[in-house]
């Protein structure tokens, strides 16, 4: 069991923790704080993104995605994507690889 309530106060200082990593799939409670920029990269696997607290944008090819808490986004495997935190945010990432 894991507890993904929105850590609040404690997001400030909260860091990026995995939560689970398997063969075919992985899951880590991502944290990107305000003025954060994760350059574009791409995934071998498809990815899902539920913004569990905050607001982040999400840069893809062709435009760009504002995730605010409760926003669930999926990508397939290989598109490049990038993060910036608009305030500080928690996400849940999850990945699946194929077999």
């Amino acid at each position: 069991v894991v507890d993904l309530r929105p850590l609040g106060p404690a997001l400030h200082d909260a860091k990026t923790t995995a939560l689970i990593k398997e063969r075919y799939f992985e899951a880590v409670r991502l944290i990107v704080h305000a003025g954060t920029d994760i350059p574009s990269h791409k995934v071998a696997g498809d990815i899902m993104l539920h913004c569990l607290e905050g607001e982040i944008v999400l840069g893809l090819v062709a435009s760009e995605v504002v995730l605010k808490s409760g926003d669930w986004l999926y990508l397939k495997g290989g598109q490049l994507h990038s993060l910036k935190g608009i305030v500080d945010s928690s996400l849940l990432l999850t990945i699946l690889f194929e077999k």
